[in-house]
């Protein structure tokens, strides 16, 4: 193939890659930029195959047959509350994939001649290591299989920068010493560890800043696996990737008031005070019933729905939809609160709103929507309990002090959906459940508001 044709298409490719993740920054247009990534993907991959002259297939077309079915059941079978995990989950092999191609290249006499290729392995192999362990570890965490509480390590901030040093040191040798694999295995191993230790202090309420920077980890690492192949469209891929994977960091950090620097060495839980959930509800918490709230919503002019990860879990979407279409018909104004990490990772509830078909027009997102509570008649919060919990904003104590929060307690009365008085993933007691604005209707999401959207109809 000529070289005209081939850099035009890696043109190509890169101008769809651009296009297709401006798109997915709306919901609107988000399945279009989907498609136009992965037709950009599609276009680099056959490019890539047809310039680099390989004579046998045979292993290309098995790993695809085997990839594509593993992702097609995957993506059939994963249910939306585990897309957090899964999400984390690819990630890891992303970064995964990038470290073996570094490791083959290095083992390879011939792959890699160049002082820039070797540079570049030693730091593919660092960052795709860190971002192998670092993702399973936030996997684990989401999907319950370890404590979502911080882990303590031992002098976090001082063992994070002391493997770094080592990890880059490493790196050095597997530049000076090629031949020498003892350094590449020892890289390997201090760059799992380093994933670990930045990860495993990290609470279950700081995943979704966390799922961002592994996201922009493994692009980093694609580009670094780039220089090594000599693939521009990788390289160009990588980067995009690396860059808004950080940008999404950085948003959801200020979503969060987190820092950027303690994200990234792992010290962004600091604890806090214990705090005793009877104390925070000592009989104040006051429970309802359908028939009860259904009574509030035929007089109340403006709605406003908060939906969190309860409603994922008990996948009430539809439902809520239904309940929405119910008091648009009587005349109420209603509208969605979007918190920027609702749920657990970045746009959750947005994708399982689109699911339902919402109108987009409806979402809002959480500085718009919060000077709008007082004059709302009725919030109804739906399995969403650290993004709504006002200790974010009064209790210095606590460890999610200074997040923004959806305000609310300011509405004139809150309906809250939820099986129990359970904590959220932080761990928190949520003092909203106990003000006397607040009413509690217990029970199964899906349940609860088919039953109440039962009680306004009948209603009239």
């Amino acid at each position: 193939m000529s070289d005209i044709l081939i850099y035009s298409s890696y043109l190509v490719a890169a101008v769809l890659f651009i296009l297709g993740i401006k798109n997915l920054t709306k919901p609107r247009t988000a399945v279009l930029g989907n498609r136009l990534s992965s037709i950009g993907m599609l276009i680099a991959v056959v490019i890539t195959l047809l310039d680099r002259n390989i004579i046998s297939f045979e292993w290309i077309i098995a790993g695809m047959v085997l990839g594509g079915a593993i992702g097609g059941i995957m993506a059939r079978r994963v249910q939306m509350t585990s897309m957090p995990e899964m999400v984390a989950m690819l990630n890891g092999f992303g970064g995964g994939a990038s470290l073996f191609v570094a490791l083959a290249n290095a083992w390879d006499p011939a792959a890699a001649t160049s002082l820039v290729a070797m540079i570049s392995i030693g730091i593919t192999v660092l960052i795709g290591a860190v971002t192998l362990s670092g993702s399973f570890v936030a996997f684990a965490k989401l999907a319950e299989k370890i404590s979502g509480n911080p882990i303590a390590v031992p002098g976090n901030t001082f063992l994070n920068g002391a493997l770094l040093l080592t990890g880059l040191g490493l790196v050095a040798m597997t530049v000076i010493e090629p031949t020498n694999h003892a350094w590449q295995f020892a890289l390997v191993a201090v760059a799992l560890l380093l994933g670990l230790a930045l990860v495993l202090p990290i609470g279950g309420a700081d995943m979704p800043v966390v799922i961002a920077l592994l996201n922009s980890y493994s692009g980093i690492a694609a580009a670094t696996a780039g220089f090594i192949s000599g693939n521009t469209v990788l390289i160009i891929s990588g980067s995009l990737v690396g860059a808004s994977g950080l940008i999404l960091t950085q948003i959801m950090c200020k979503a969060m008031n987190r820092s950027l620097p303690n994200v990234l060495f792992g010290v962004m839980a600091e604890g806090g005070e214990t705090i005793d959930a009877d104390e925070v509800y000592a009989g104040k918490v006051k429970s309802s019933s359908p028939d009860e709230v259904g009574m509030l919503l035929e007089t109340a002019e403006r709605v406003v729905i908060v939906p969190g990860y309860g409603l994922a879990m008990a996948q009430a979407q539809h439902a809520v939809r239904e309940l929405a279409d119910v008091l648009q018909a009587r005349g109420a104004d209603v509208k969605y609160a979007i918190h920027p990490v609702a749920g657990r990772m970045p746009g959750h509830m947005n994708v399982l709103l689109a699911e339902a078909e919402v109108p987009y027009e409806q979402l809002v997102e959480m500085d718009e929507i919060n000077p709008q509570f007082e004059q709302t008649d009725v919030a109804i919060v739906i399995g969403a309990n650290d993004v709504t919990n006002p200790m974010a904003r009064e209790d210095k104590g606590s460890p999610i002090y200074g997040m923004p929060i959806l305000n609310v307690d300011k509405a004139k009365t809150v309906v809250v959906v939820k099986r129990s008085l359970s904590p959220g993933f932080a761990g928190l007691p949520n003092p909203l459940f106990a003000m006397d604005n607040s009413l509690m209707l217990f029970g199964d999401g899906k349940k609860a508001i088919v039953e109440l959207t039962a009680s306004l109809k009948e209603a009239g």
